[in-house]
């Protein structure tokens, strides 16, 4: 899972990057409304978290002009303004979830993966596909009932490719669910990973189709 943190707390936002990164969750962070536009129109992004007071406008402002322009990902607001009006009025225009600071990060990481689920049309918390059960809380992998072990960022490559099975995904935005901006990608780190899963899946169950990128071989 990738998320985008619209946070001007320089603190907090690392603090928030690296322990998001700990529950398997990829952040990149920015500190105003203008830059999480455009991040926004640069990045692939599952969730965004919110800050309601940025430095140059209200989150919640922001947050409405992205509704009304058709942004459709789901909405973390976390925020010091926790009083029941400012959580009916966050709610109120377009944020799918509300959390006040202080907070616990694994609570906000559940929080993130419970609004994940429903950006993605999921009731359960399991994503099955292909013979697969992946445990996203705990970056657990079954194969037709046996337990495989994956790495985080091989269990993030297969989530990706598990949350739409048969869809091809290209390298650049495999990438993008794994390394953040300033992370250094080696140029074959994608294939490297695609061939440890192989290795421990079976080469069958991850297609490349040449020019592309990679697909999750749907069920017949």
């Amino acid at each position: 899972m990738r998320v985008l943190i619209v946070e001007d707390d320089p603190i907090l936002a690392d603090g928030l990057s690296v322990g998001l990164r700990l529950h398997g969750i990829s952040a990149e962070v920015v500190g105003s409304c203008a830059d999480g536009r455009h991040a926004l129109a640069a990045g692939v992004f599952d969730a965004i978290v919110l800050d309601i007071m940025l430095p140059d406008g209200s989150g919640l402002d922001l947050l409405e002009s992205l509704r009304a322009g058709g942004e459709q990902r789901p909405v973390l607001l976390l925020t010091a303004l926790d009083d029941t009006r400012d959580r009916v009025a966050g709610l109120d225009r377009g944020a799918d979830d509300y959390l006040g600071k202080p907070f616990d990060l694994d609570e906000l990481a559940a929080r993130l993966r419970a609004i994940g689920r429903r950006g993605e049309g999921r009731a359960s918390a399991m994503i099955a596909a292909a013979g697969l059960l992946l445990d996203p809380a705990r970056h657990g992998v079954s194969r037709e009932g046996v337990v495989v072990e994956v790495t985080r960022r091989e269990f993030a490559i297969l989530r990706a490719l598990a949350e739409r099975p048969g869809v091809i995904r290209s390298r650049t935005e495999l990438e993008e669910r794994l390394y953040g901006w300033q992370e250094d990608v080696e140029s074959n780190a994608i294939e490297v990973h695609v061939h440890n899963l192989r290795q421990k899946l079976g080469r069958e169950l991850i297609e490349t189709v040449r020019g592309l990128g990679y697909r999750l071989r749907a069920a017949p």
